[in-house]
This record gives C-alpha cells, structure tokens and sequence, in this order.
C-alpha cells in the first residue's frame, strides 16, 4: 500500500481509509480482508447517490470466504459518504469519478481488480476499460449497461428531487419502502434496513441524505426530453475481460432486450437475473453472492490479454 492511503477510522462497516484524489479532494473507502491474499482483490463502485456502506455484506462475504478470501475496496465518490464534497459540483460526474477511482488504485497498489459496479458504478466500469484496460481483470455490472432507459432515469430524478427529510431512521426506512417496495417484493426486513441506514446518516442533530445537496444538481440538470447517450464503444472496451450482467427482475433501467444486446457483442458474458428485486439489486442474497464468488474465480484464472 502506498503512502497516499492515509488511516482513517475504526469503524463498523470495513477500515476506513482516505486517499487524495487528483486535485487534492479526499476520497473514502472501506477496506476489508487480508491485504496479502492472493486472490484478485474486488473493488466496488456504489449509485449515483449511494456510497460504499451498500456493499457492506458483500465485503464480508468475500474478505471471510473459506476457499478464496479476497480484499475488498468500496470506494465512497467524491461528495458521498465520507469523501470531502466538491466545491464546484460540475465534478460530479462519471469522468471526474473513473479519475478517482485510479487514484485510490493507485494509492492501494492495485494493479489488477475485480471492478463491481452498481449502476454509475458500472458506468464508471465501463469508461475505466477504455481509459486503463490494465486495471481490469473482470467486471460484474449490476443493473447497468450501455444503454439506459429514460423511464427509469426519470423516476430517479424524482426521487431524489422530491426526497422528504425523515424525522428519524425508522421513518427514513418507511419513506424508502414507500418508494420502492413495488420493485423490491424480495427484500427482508434487515435489507431494508441495511439500505436505508447506508443512504442516510445523522448529522447535526437531524436525518439526511449521506450525500452533499448539490449533487441533485446534475440530476436536476438532466434533459429526459432528449435521447440518453448510449455507451457501446465502452462496453466493448470491455470484450477481452469476463464480464458478469446482473439485472434486477422488475428493472426499469436496464432491459431484457440491452442485456440481449450485450451477450451478443461479448458472447462469453454471464447473465444473472435477480427475482423479486428492480435497480438496482442490493447483492446481499446468498445466491447472488455465491455467484459473484464463481465468477470471481473465473476472473482468477483468466490469463489477460497480451498488449
């Protein structure tokens, strides 16, 4: 591990470290496992308003696995969680964050990982193969591809634009089920409150988003009337590496007929279908994790691309 990765705090969801990114901003993540393990280490890419908490049971999953214990890395982006907030929000964008990410591989010594990306995670995923192919032993996209429909942006945007404050926790987890038990017919009472209690933090006394107001911003600043920009040049980037396409069942994000798409450009891509949950799939199920776990070992055997 190199000198840029500064010791944070102790705390319950993984080590905290915090690295400096490009322009000096500090970024956090949680780090779990033995650093030494010689298994591919996982580094996990959170949503747009989500941070590294979301992994949290997936984290422990891997750094504590009988056969292959691996080291996980779930990075909280700039202005989520516990990095520093930018003081131009113009940076919070998917660009600006692949950049953050090399950082913090950097600073890790990182030379090859496992990227699982959530969502803006993957996008991230996806403009990290075309900008450092290097990096990335294999890739799992949860809930994402190139092409993203506007119905579920759009209901993102409204969301996050129309967020009440809670009075307290208990009320933040109603206020998110309120939200998304339609899509989320398979969750347990613990994943509910597992994510809720990563998407909220108290703070002065008063429950909030764990997120810097002004990244509600760029949502605001998005423009459903116009087409998404589709992001096939980076996925192919992607073509010589294993690839795992996780899809929630009721998604409204990504369809059916995008993952169809991209089986076809990388015919040794994996499909998983999560029932019951929509976007994006919490990846806290036994099964999904168990096959996460498979393709990670795929990923280790994987002999990379010569240059």
């Amino acid at each position: 591990m190199n000198d840029e990765a500064m010791a944070g705090t102790g705390e319950r969801e993984g080590r905290v470290l915090y690295v400096k990114a490009q322009d000096g901003l500090k970024l956090a993540l949680r780090l779990y496992g033995d650093w030494q393990s010689p298994a591919l280490p996982l580094v996990c890419l959170p949503g747009l308003s989500r941070n590294g908490r979301d992994f949290d049971k997936l984290a422990r999953f891997f750094s504590a696995h009988a056969d292959t214990p691996r080291m996980v890395a779930a990075l909280d982006y700039r202005g989520r969680g516990l990095s520093g907030y930018d003081p131009d929000w113009t940076h919070y964008t998917p660009m600006v964050e692949a950049d953050d990410v090399l950082a913090v591989a950097t600073a890790l010594g990182i030379e090859r990982a496992i990227l699982v990306g959530t969502s803006r995670g993957g996008i991230i995923s996806m403009i990290l193969g075309a900008m450092r192919p290097g990096l990335i032993a294999g890739v799992v996209l949860n809930d994402i591809g190139p092409k993203i429909e506007g119905t579920g942006l759009a209901r993102i945007k409204n969301y996050l634009s129309n967020m009440r404050t809670p009075q307290s926790m208990s009320d933040a987890e109603k206020m998110v089920r309120q939200i998304a038990s339609h899509s989320f017919a398979a969750l347990s009472d613990d994943d509910w409150r597992a994510y809720t209690e990563a998407l909220f933090v108290e703070r002065d006394g008063a429950i909030k988003p764990d997120y810097d107001p002004k990244l509600l911003k760029t949502v605001a600043t998005l423009d459903l009337e116009e087409a998404v920009p589709t992001l096939w040049p980076q996925f192919d980037s992607l073509r010589h590496v294993p690839l795992l396409s996780i899809r929630g069942e009721n998604s409204d994000l990504l369809t059916a007929a995008t993952v169809e798409e991209m089986a076809w450009r990388h015919p040794g891509m994996e499909r998983l279908t999560v029932e019951g949950q929509g976007h994006a799939p919490l990846l806290r199920d036994q099964p999904t994790l168990d096959r996460i776990a498979a393709f990670a070992r795929r990923c280790d055997l994987h002999q990379p691309a010569k240059p």
